[in-house]
């Protein structure tokens, strides 16, 4: 099956990931959608986003089942799905609801160096997936809204994580605890143990989707000579198959595994970082094979008929950090390696629409 007929069987059956309440499982996968439109032009892909968030949004920009003050940062993300719907069709219930978003963002907790905190129920503490789970929409609202200090903002708080959670080699481990009270928090260092490859796949989406709408200035010289580190990483550390494992630091860690989720993500960046010229001319080749590698191997490997369906399998259901379900997430890299791996996952379906959407648009630059 061609990966597009896979994708519109996916949404046509696809019924939102959390009983319809808004979450960023479904703001995943309405990021791919948003991208396969821009890239082909085909409505179909406008049609199933409208079709699922519409339910979710009220003529009043209230959204089903949020709550600003849970604070929790996962639930901005589909927010920029929200702007390009306004783009799209100009309904002012959607930036209505952006702007309930927004509100949330000007009065979440922060860690003393200006970082948003993931969670409320996770206090003082900064994710790799926040990043991008809040930081790409905070900057596609100023560019709507012309409020150019939440970019100031925005920048400074990837500058901040960044320096927060390397561990060199453009590597960053998941997460990090200012107040240093979680068990899996370094002492020292409130980093957390382990490289997990969706966290570095969250982190560099984030970064290249930011630097991809701002201009190339003084402001994010040094973001972008570290999102070409962390590209040049990925590319290094890229596995025979054209994947990347789940423990992204340690490739010969028993039990260690191809994951397909952060090895959408990773394709994705490349071969949209090395599109937008956001990598130096002698690093693009090396960056566009890698993603291209990538990007066919999730084709040719990850996309298998189970019971005469076909399915995107080798994802990575959740992992994180701290007390979840009555049990304790040490980050270790041994833990990473416990959690289910299952098929058709949001988090993996909608950054493989995007890579797939980058792989396109990449055929048809090539064909020019």
């Amino acid at each position: 099956m061609k990966p597009t007929d896979y994708f519109d069987q996916f949404c046509t059956r696809y019924q939102a990931y959390k009983n319809g309440n808004w979450c960023y499982e479904d703001g995943c996968i309405y990021r791919g959608l948003e991208l396969l439109f821009e890239a082909t032009g085909e409505q179909r892909w406008l049609d199933h986003i409208l079709r699922l968030i519409d339910p979710q949004v009220s003529p009043d920009g209230s959204l089903a089942g949020y709550t600003q003050e849970e604070f929790n940062i996962d639930n901005v993300l589909p927010g920029r799905a929200l702007i390009f719907l306004d783009r799209q069709t100009g309904d002012p219930r959607y930036m209505s609801a952006a702007r309930r978003l927004i509100a949330q963002l000007d009065a979440h907790p922060r860690i003393p160096a200006g970082n948003y905190w993931h969670k409320k129920r996770y206090p003082s503490q900064v994710w790799l997936d926040g990043l991008y789970m809040g930081l790409p929409f905070q900057v596609e609202y100023a560019l709507r809204s012309g409020e150019t200090p939440r970019i100031t903002d925005a920048l400074q708080q990837l500058a901040t994580a960044l320096a927060l959670t390397q561990v060199g080699n453009g590597l960053y481990v998941h997460g990090y605890d200012d107040s240093r009270a979680e068990k899996w928090a370094d002492q020292l260092t409130g980093k957390s143990p382990a490289v997990w490859s969706r966290a570095v796949g969250w982190l560099i989406m984030a970064l290249v989707d930011i630097l991809a709408v701002l201009p190339a200035d003084q402001a994010t010289a040094t973001l972008r000579k570290q999102t070409r580190a962390v590209l040049l990483a990925l590319a290094e550390r890229q596995q025979q198959s054209g994947l990347w494992p789940q423990v992204l630091d340690a490739p010969d860690l028993a039990g260690n595994y191809d994951e397909t989720s952060a090895s959408a993500m990773f394709a994705y960046a490349l071969l949209r970082a090395e599109r937008l010229d956001l990598v130096a001319p002698e690093e693009a080749s090396k960056i566009r094979a890698s993603g291209q590698k990538a990007a066919e191997a999730l084709v040719d490997t990850r996309l298998v008929e189970e019971n005469g369906e076909t399915r995107l399998v080798g994802i990575c259901q959740v992992a994180g950090l701290g007390p979840f379900n009555g049990r304790y997430r040490d980050g270790s890299p041994a833990y990473y390696l416990v959690e289910e791996v299952v098929a058709d996952d949001a988090k993996g379906v909608g950054p493989f629409m995007m890579a797939y959407a980058e792989a396109t648009l990449a055929i048809r630059a090539k064909a020019a």
